[in-house]
């Protein structure tokens, strides 16, 4: 196996990259200045020394506490918990929520040989516990087996907490038409209507 051949099969293993997505990014290096291979290697080889987990939430950060949980603007009596780092990342593009957040590190997944104790859910409650202050947590997690197990897990921890727990709406997605809708989407749509 050559050097072109193995970078493909290192690519390859990339979530969401193929066979084929690699040899195109391998194709595109190589056909570029050699100026970005040497960005993207160093950018790459340093990776795991500049960005660690925030000791308040979870998340990816360059600096400890992240700069969502070190902003003082920020609403501190909601905490949106999420599954993993990336989440973050997304809800922060919308720009909608002021909260800080709580990344888990997974969902409850048995057959996986996730449980709770794999979860930083214990992290968790020592927030709810540790400063008070805490008013509502919402869930965002996904709506499958596993987020919901989760969900139901963290609702059945915490019901002797004083705060108040959300999940984000699920259903018909803007634009959707209903006859391409699934049904468990289409049923979870009609559950979570909203008066207008």
């Amino acid at each position: 196996m050559n050097a072109l051949d193995r970078l493909i099969t290192l690519f390859s293993k990339l979530p969401g990259i193929g066979k084929k997505s690699a040899g195109r990014i391998v194709y595109h290096i190589l056909d570029n200045n050699p100026v970005l291979a040497v960005s993207l290697s160093k950018e790459l080889s340093g990776l795991h020394q500049a960005i660690i987990r925030c000791s308040v939430c979870g998340g990816f950060t360059e600096a400890d506490p992240c700069t969502v949980c070190s902003d003082p603007s920020r609403d501190h009596s909601i905490i949106c918990v999420v599954e993993c780092a990336q989440d973050v990342r997304v809800i922060e593009e919308t720009r909608e929520f002021p909260g800080v957040y709580h990344v888990l590190g997974g969902l409850i997944a048995p057959l996986e040989g996730i449980s709770p104790a794999n979860l930083t859910i214990d992290k968790l409650i020592k927030r709810l516990c540790g400063t008070g202050g805490v008013k509502e947590l919402i869930l965002a997690l996904n709506p499958t087996i596993e987020g919901d197990t989760t969900a139901l897990y963290l609702q059945k921890i915490l019901k002797d907490h004083p705060v108040e727990i959300s999940r984000l709406a699920s259903g018909m997605p803007v634009g959707g038409n209903i006859e391409y809708i699934d049904k468990l989407t289409l049923s979870r749509s009609f559950r979570g209507r909203v008066r207008v």
